[in-house]
């Protein structure tokens, strides 16, 4: 069996041999470029061959000894990811199987062997690499490492520069799926008397144009700005709610570690820095707040709904190429509900599926009622009321990629994993109502109708991807548009309009 592969070759590696049919009908030469426990990768004239073991001899110095073949795979990615997620989500797979696990220390990261015993055989070695986001992508097309951990998406230059080099379409959500969640926020000490800012002052201080606290309500004292030196990639290549590299302030100091950052934050009152919540620390978050009442703190559920303004879903990139088995498993795996428990334990933000009552959600219906413009009645919201009252709302949402249509990262991970729970006869019997939101710009009239399509699109598109088995008559769906009638954020900035114009999920029953 023969599979055409695009590919590139890794010279350091680069062996001849030749791949023979045990018939001898046909001959394939080239460069060896990998083996994966059950198919060849050779480089030929005529590219980058995928060859099935069973059905050829090998030949040549390039040939692996298959009767001690074990698979190798290297994970390149963000430190912060790498060592606080994939190594507990390796290690734990490594428990599923009954495997003896073995680990030690890398130039930048970390080796955990895989042995069938405490005495071997040596079943698997997983490379977890320290990079940045950039060198990571590189990596991926150049066939140095086998799996991308990333608190970005590909930037437009990655995903093409990845294509030409064979390595599919990292756009597409089977090569860019969400492991988990986490969020950036501001941090402060917790002897400082703040407890929120707006985005605004966030930038203002992140920029120095306000440098003393007092101007943001605090005490007569200098701002200190702390930051982590790899943020200034990982950031913001399409996070467009903080400044942009070149716009930070110089007076800031960096560091190269996010424990760093903490660290000098705690020691000093008046201090201020950017922070993952999977950090914790003994330092305090502050909520984030706008002039319209809107006020968002660090909330796991928040985090899951999408209601957070500065989250940052944890991708995990693969090639278009075949990886050895053991790998494919893993990535099954860190990808199933079992994997939401362990990632539970860690300080990520885990993506199962909760449901909030509707006494939760008292603060935004008071917010809609005090932010009610001239086309959203009294009387509209109390009909609202009355749809929604008795249901519950699920801890996902689905938000639009930024003049686009198009579900952002989180919602597109967000579609599969309801449609996973479908499947799984979670809401046999129930009801579900797709409600549609619209930022406050337009009519009312148009709102409402605009937002009752991106209901019915994700509706579309979760029942798509359940699966041609799927028996949609299992669960009553409902599609609503509320358009601009509950907002999240304020609308009088982009931002805001982005986080007002979203999908949530009530279910009833």
């Amino acid at each position: 069996m023969l599979a055409l592969f695009l590919g590139s070759v890794h010279l350091a590696q680069a062996q001849d041999i030749a791949l023979i049919a045990r018939d001898g009908s046909v001959e394939i030469n080239g460069t060896f470029l990998g083996f994966d426990g059950e198919f060849y990768r050779v480089d030929t004239e005529f590219g980058a061959l995928t060859v099935d073991a069973s059905g050829v001899n090998c030949d040549g110095p390039g040939c692996p000894d298959l009767s001690s073949y074990f698979a190798h795979v290297r994970f390149s990615g963000d430190p912060w990811a790498v060592d606080g997620l994939l190594s507990a989500l390796v290690q734990s797979f490594a428990a599923r199987s009954d495997y003896v696990t073995r680990i030690e220390p890398l130039e930048r990261g970390q080796r955990i062997t895989m042995l069938a015993s405490d005495t071997g055989p040596v079943m698997a070695e997983f490379d977890l690499l320290h990079t940045s986001d950039g060198e990571a992508f590189a990596d991926l097309a150049s066939e140095n490492t086998d799996m991308v951990v990333s608190l970005r998406e590909a930037t437009n230059v990655e995903v093409r520069f990845a294509a030409d080099a064979g390595v599919g379409d990292l756009r597409d959500p089977i090569r860019a799926r969400v492991l988990a969640l986490d969020a950036l926020t501001p941090l402060v000490s917790r002897s400082n008397t703040l407890n929120a800012i707006s985005l605004e002052s966030l930038r203002a201080v992140l920029t120095g144009k306000v440098q003393n606290w007092s101007e943001i309500g605090g005490s007569d004292a200098p701002i200190a700005v702390h930051v982590r030196e790899h943020d200034f990639e990982t950031q913001h290549d399409g996070f467009d709610l903080l400044p942009k590299i070149s716009e930070f302030t110089d007076q800031m100091t960096t560091h190269a570690t996010a424990i760093g950052v903490i660290e000098a934050i705690d020691e000093d009152p008046y201090a201020i820095g950017l922070g993952f919540v999977s950090a914790g620390g003994a330092v305090k978050a502050l909520g984030l707040t706008g002039a319209c009442g809107f006020f968002a703190s660090v909330e796991a559920v928040d985090i899951k709904a999408n209601d957070y303004p500065l989250t940052l879903p944890v991708f995990l990139y693969t090639p278009a190429r075949r990886l050895p088995a053991l790998a494919r498993e893993f990535i099954e795996f860190a990808t199933s509900p079992q994997a939401q428990v362990i990632i539970a334990r860690t300080r990520f933000v885990d993506q199962s599926v909760g449901e909030l009552s509707f006494r939760d959600q008292g603060h935004r219906f008071s917010n809609a009622i005090s932010n009610a413009g001239d086309d959203v009645s009294l009387a509209d919201l109390q009909d609202l009321t009355k749809l929604l009252q008795g249901s519950k709302r699920l801890t996902l949402g689905f938000r639009f990629e930024g003049g686009s249509t198009r579900l952002d990262a989180q919602s597109r991970s967000n579609t599969r994993l309801l449609a996973r729970l479908l499947n799984a006869g979670v809401y046999d019997g129930k009801s579900l109502i797709f409600a549609g939101f619209s930022d406050g710009r337009g009519d009312g009239a148009s709102n409402a109708n605009l937002s009752r399509r991106r209901a019915a699109s994700v509706l579309r598109s979760v029942v798509d991807s359940a699966g041609d088995d799927f028996d949609a008559t299992r669960t009553t769906f409902t599609t609503l548009g509320v358009g601009e009638a509950m907002p999240l954020a304020c609308d009088d900035l982009e931002w805001g309009q982005r986080l007002n114009r979203r999908v949530e999920v009530w279910v009833k029953g």
